[in-house]
């Protein structure tokens, strides 16, 4: 019995403890641009190298991830090196056409940037964990 019982103590610590997420590369498109949305289709982010590209520089020279959130609202989260900042009106809604999926479970550094994909929602933060974000449709929180 007491066999038994530290058995099933030992897989409930193995069960509370999170899953280690599996590292991916995402590859940039032509404009050097690194696109990719969560399996649901309702988030979808665009990473902007340093030194931005051809087409559009970051306001603060980047490198820069926007991710949108569709649904419930339509909401645009830009995080760059210093800040994270939660835009509620977006003139220019344009999420989710990628053709990269991050999958649940999945995690990519990218451009200074760490992204994980979970059943709960994305979070995407700075690789020293200093400014970040977590969206989902249940909301968003940065920091």
């Amino acid at each position: 019995m007491f066999r038994s019982l530290m058995l099933g103590a030992a897989i409930a610590v193995l069960l509370a403890m999170p899953a280690t997420a599996a590292e991916v590369d995402l590859d940039a498109n032509d404009s050097g641009q690194i696109e990719f949305v969560m399996p649901s289709g309702n988030i979808g982010c665009v990473i902007t190298p340093e030194g931005g590209t051809e087409v559009y520089q970051p306001e603060d020279g980047g490198p820069e991830i926007v991710c949108d959130r569709v649904e419930p609202d339509y909401v645009r989260v830009v995080l760059g090196a210093d800040a994270a900042e939660e835009l509620d009106e977006v003139a220019d809604p344009s999420c989710c056409g990628a053709e990269q999926v991050l999958e649940y479970g999945e995690r990519a550094a990218m451009e200074g940037f760490v992204c994980y994909s979970e059943t709960t929602g994305l979070t995407c933060n700075t690789e020293d964990e200093t400014h970040g974000f977590t969206m989902a449709r249940a909301g968003i929180e940065t920091w």
